[in-house]
């Protein structure tokens, strides 16, 4: 996971703040993005220097681990992931908040990194759904004179009771999408089948009428040999769109635009029209739109590539005018008449972009001339 920003924050107080923290929890669906805004805004609240949250694994460590109020290169000099011990464990294992003066001095506290900010006041607790231990929030050096209260302890303890909410709706979330992903590349593989196989199945009619016509009609013959070369480009086709369709994103590991810069590469190699790609000012979005943006681009290109007949297509990811991002797939191809296409039923993967679009709160506009080209735009706000 990754850390936050050093930057020291103000704090803010009273039941405007409180409520903002549990409403920004509670509108997030990917678990990273609910466990970072965890951390946020227990940091903010209780207007300490540092906070973390750490997700047990079945091992002895933590699956993940995020932090706030930590730089980045400072967070690479830390290494790797903790593993269970010390005041980091008791946190998991114990019911009740722990409120030290000063956690350098407790007998639990050991094993720390040399390059760990030094730490005082500390303020621990679990986030527990019923008998399950999702976690342990902590929080270190409290900004003023006097360390962390007993207000503070209530205030965080009302913090990770929805906080193991808003990460149990994510899980369950997650695990749907997963079940959905799932029947999506069933469908996608069944899909892939029955388009192949047609494809194949007219190549060999074709290659047998052409090899009859060898020598009674060698300019017939001709036709259909061009035709059984049209038919195994259709077919290379349909396999490399699957193909893409199928291959799990990198979004995880690399983030969105890494992984779009890398598949956009991919299509400008197996492809004869030039594909570029373009990033300016985009900073990462929420799991879950950075997902939806991919997708869209994905469609948007596989159409342009096998149905605009262009030279080159363009790709940008801007960021937009109050934050998030926008996308630009523009091709130089024939074009057409977004209507009309309607009407004809034929809709070119719009529909699924729409949706795709509307589900993240994003708005997609297809600007589309016969003629004059096609551009595909997906705006997202960034959450």
């Amino acid at each position: 996971m990754h850390p936050g920003p050093s930057a020291p924050r103000g704090p803010r107080s009273g039941l405007a703040a409180v409520s903002d923290a549990l409403l920004a929890m509670s509108r997030r669906l990917e678990v990273r993005d609910v466990l970072r805004t965890i951390v946020v805004s227990a940091r903010e609240l209780l207007d300490a220097e540092y906070a973390a949250l750490g997700v047990p694994d079945d091992h002895g460590g933590f699956a993940q681990f995020v932090v706030d109020g930590i730089s980045e290169e400072r967070w690479r000099a830390i290494g790797p992931l903790p593993r269970q011990h010390g005041i980091l464990a008791a946190m998991l294992h114990q019911d009740a908040p722990e409120r030290l003066a000063d956690v350098r001095e407790d007998p639990r506290f050991e094993g720390w990194p040399a390059a760990h900010p030094d730490m005082s006041d500390f303020l621990g607790l679990p986030v527990r759904d019923g008998e399950e231990t999702l976690g342990a929030l902590f929080l270190a050096n409290k900004r003023g004179p006097h360390g962390f209260t007993d207000e503070d302890e209530e205030l965080l303890s009302l913090l990770a009771q929805h906080a193991a909410i808003a990460l149990t709706n994510a899980r369950l979330y997650e695990r749907s999408r997963e079940l959905t992903i799932a029947e999506e590349r069933s469908r996608l593989a069944h899909e892939l089948h029955d388009a192949v196989s047609q494809k194949l199945f007219s190549l060999r009619l074709t290659a047998q009428a052409a090899a009859a016509l060898v020598d009674r009609d060698p300019a017939r013959a001709k036709e259909e040999l061009q035709q059984v070369a049209a038919l195994a480009a259709e077919a290379a086709d349909e396999l490399r769109a699957a193909v893409t369709e199928l291959r799990p994103a990198a979004l995880d590991e690399d983030g969105l635009i890494a992984t779009l810069r890398g598949h956009v590469r991919v299509l400008d190699r197996a492809h004869a029209a030039h594909v570029t790609f373009a990033c300016d000012g985009v900073r990462a979005l929420p799991a879950a739109q950075e997902e939806a943006v991919l997708r869209v681009s994905q469609e948007a290109l596989h159409n342009a590539l096998r149905h605009s007949g262009g030279d080159r297509i363009d790709v940008t990811l801007t960021r937009g005018a109050t934050g998030g991002a926008v996308l630009r797939v523009t091709d130089d191809g024939a074009g057409f008449s977004p209507p009309t296409v309607r009407r004809a039923g034929r809709h070119l993967g719009l529909v699924s972009m729409r949706d795709r679009a509307a589900g993240v709160g994003g708005r997609l506009t297809v600007h589309s001339e016969p003629g004059k080209g096609t551009t595909i735009e997906l705006e997202v706000s960034g959450g």
